[in-house]
């Protein structure tokens, strides 16, 4: 079968590797019909080191599933299914807390060397995993459905770590497509007041459709002063931090207001959590991490599928997955929010 595989820095490849195969009785095969490529992805994408070897990439995913294993019970073959960038196998403690990104015998997709590889589907552990949807493989909200995969759960993830609720003044930085969701995420759970930090007019656009109501251009003490002067000089009650930069978490502890929650998704380019005092005398709550996308489709599910939220409008390009490598380059250079990849 294909796969992209990134082998350093900017050096993305669409190579054979082993046909899938059930290998454990918990597996599945799934052929995949949509898939997408991650803001997360753009790290490696700028950072890596050259590898002989390459690293199988791609985690957000919905597909058929063509076969199981002989334990196999929640799933069947012809499903249609989203497949969540964490697979996890549905009865550790974690998973009936609903952190299945932190499941016991879990793990996540798209961190595969391909040497060594059993060439297996990437659909082990298929029944805590894999999530059935009644829609065909063709169906029009094939987009937003996808996005349950990951980057409207992580959006929702941001808001629910940091507390939104009805009424609350919410800022998220970062206008890319979690940011964007983030945005979604917020106005769902009734927020009185979005602000947007961003400043590429495509995504500034989108957020004010889904629900931003004021959007800062500025970056660093300027950011900072401006939010301040839109919440009467307190700050926000909840603020998404959906970029991973030290910068961006700088700025999202500095535009909170004291007793607030900051709900951090971007993945920390930093092991040390910046303006750590700011957090501590100001009594911020500050958590988050990876989305457990999983636990969220049950609830984000029936409004996608009534078209209450409408996530799959972040994706601004569909493509094959030969053009998967220059996809990668478009959304590095912001030509793209985030592209589709239709097999």
């Amino acid at each position: 079968m294909r796969a992209t595989v990134m082998y350093g820095a900017g050096d993305v490849r669409i190579e054979n590797v082993p046909d899938a195969r059930i290998i454990e009785p918990t597996d599945a095969i799934v052929t995949v019909t949509r898939a997408c490529i991650c803001g997360s992805d753009l790290w490696p994408y700028q950072q890596m080191e050259p590898t002989d070897t390459g690293r199988v990439m791609g985690h957000e995913a919905i597909g058929v599933v063509e076969a199981l294993g002989s334990e196999v019970q929640k799933i069947r073959r012809g499903d249609v299914v989203i497949m969540p960038f964490a697979f996890s196998d549905g009865t550790c403690v974690f998973c009936h807390d609903g952190l299945q990104t932190s499941c016991v015998h879990g793990g996540s997709f798209g961190t595969t060397e391909v040497a060594g590889s059993s060439g297996s589907s990437p659909d082990s552990l298929a029944d805590g995993t894999l999530f059935p949807v009644q829609v065909d493989k063709d169906d029009a909200l094939m987009p937003s459905l996808l996005t349950l995969s990951d980057v409207m759960g992580t959006g929702h993830h941001a808001a629910v770590s940091a507390k939104v609720g009805p009424g609350k003044i919410v800022a998220v930085v970062g206008d890319g497509a979690v940011g964007l969701c983030g945005v979604i995420a917020a106005r769902r759970l009734g927020a009185g007041q979005i602000i947007i930090l961003g400043r590429h007019a495509d995504r500034i656009a989108l957020a004010r459709e889904f629900g931003a109501t004021d959007v800062v251009t500025e970056r660093g003490d300027e950011a900072i002063e401006r939010v301040r002067a839109l919440t009467g000089g307190v700050g926000a009650h909840s603020v998404l931090e959906c970029v991973g930069l030290d910068a961006a978490m700088m700025t999202a502890i500095n535009i909170a207001r004291p007793s607030g929650a900051v709900g951090r998704v971007g993945v920390p380019q930093n092991e040390m959590m910046p303006a750590s005092q700011p957090a501590f005398y100001n009594n911020l709550s500050v958590s988050g991490g990876p989305a457990p996308a999983r636990a969220y489709i049950e609830e984000l599910l029936p409004d996608v599928l009534d078209g209450s939220i409408q996530p799959g409008r972040v994706f601004d390009r569909v493509i094959g997955l030969d053009d998967v490598p220059d996809g990668y380059r478009a959304m590095n250079q912001r030509e793209s929010i985030k592209i589709m990849v239709k097999p």
